[in-house]
């Protein structure tokens, strides 16, 4: 039986380097780019074609991933002038974005009725993994659609849980991040204090590296904090921001209460507020600790 043809859109930090594992797993390839030059030309060097609209990455391909921002962009894709809805195709569109799931789950319905299929597949972890290929994908939908779209993310991802319908993977990726962001602000926070009483980074660090508090997540926000490495967790303050907001909304569509998950936000608006939105996740660090009255250099 022939693989099927797949089509990528959003060859950014994290598309780069899965679309180029799908090209090394053997996969005909066509991507959409807006932007990146660099990236699409490096893949139509590899052996990607390019099309010229999502409508035309439809009638060339049979499954279709999707690495962009979020809902808006997913929503304009598929139902744009020259959407991917446009072509009319039985196509499978696996949504990689971290998107909300309400409108995620109304997509697939709208979708369906035209014969398209949707898989909601968010990442885990970092754009180093995603030129590995060991990413991390919760992925949601029919046992039908994750069975068909699981041979493609298992080009870029080592691991893949199905998480349940349609919804419940950019579900669970809301709740990853708000684990992993939540850590993010009390790391900064405890940074800010501590140096109010003379602790060093070095010093924190050599409490919590080894013991029951370390993690992955944690080594790369302090590669930063510690080596000054900008590229150390490549995750924008804006996009934790647009995630936390996206919880937020669950939350209140829930009626569940959320405050220690209202507190994390706020860390996050106050950074993108004075103007950081573009700056990684670890130098959170350094926006408390400059509204703190201390030092953002770390260990001087």
């Amino acid at each position: 039986m022939a693989r099927e043809r797949v089509g990528f859109v959003g060859i950014g930090l994290m598309g780069r380097g899965m679309a180029k594992n799908v090209l090394a797993k053997g996969y005909d390839l066509t991507i959409l780019a807006h932007r990146r030059r660099e990236a699409a030309e490096e893949l139509v060097a590899l052996g990607a074609s390019e099309a010229a609209s999502a409508r035309e990455l439809a009638e060339r391909c049979d499954v279709v991933v999707l690495c962009v921002t979020g809902s808006p962009q997913v929503e304009a894709i598929v139902h744009g002038p020259d959407g991917l809805a446009s072509a009319g195709r039985p196509i499978l569109i696996c949504d990689c974005s971290t998107s909300d799931p309400s409108s995620t789950v109304r997509l697939a319905t709208e979708l369906a009725a035209k014969g398209i299929a949707l898989v909601d597949a968010p990442l885990s972890r970092t754009p180093k993994e995603a030129e590995a290929g060991t990413l991390d994908v919760m992925a949601g939908g029919s046992e039908a659609d994750f069975a068909r779209a699981r041979p493609v993310l298992a080009t870029f991802a080592q691991k893949i849980v199905h998480t349940g319908p349609v919804g419940s993977g950019h579900t669970m990726k809301l709740l990853n991040n708000f684990v992993s962001l939540g850590y993010a602000a009390i790391y900064a926070e405890a940074l800010a204090l501590g140096a109010k009483a003379g602790l060093t980074p070095q010093v924190f660090d050599g409490v919590i590296r080894g013991g029951r508090m370390d993690c992955g997540f944690y080594q790369t926000f302090f590669k930063y904090v510690l080596e000054r490495d900008r590229d150390a967790h490549r995750f924008a303050l804006a996009n934790g921001l647009k995630d936390l907001s996206y919880l937020s909304a669950f939350a209140n569509a829930t009626q569940t209460p959320n405050p220690v998950g209202a507190a994390v936000r706020n860390s996050f608006a106050l950074a993108v507020g004075t103007g950081h939105g573009e700056d990684y996740v670890p130098m959170l660090s350094d926006v408390i600790a400059d509204l703190s009255g201390v030092t953002a250099k770390r260990g001087e």
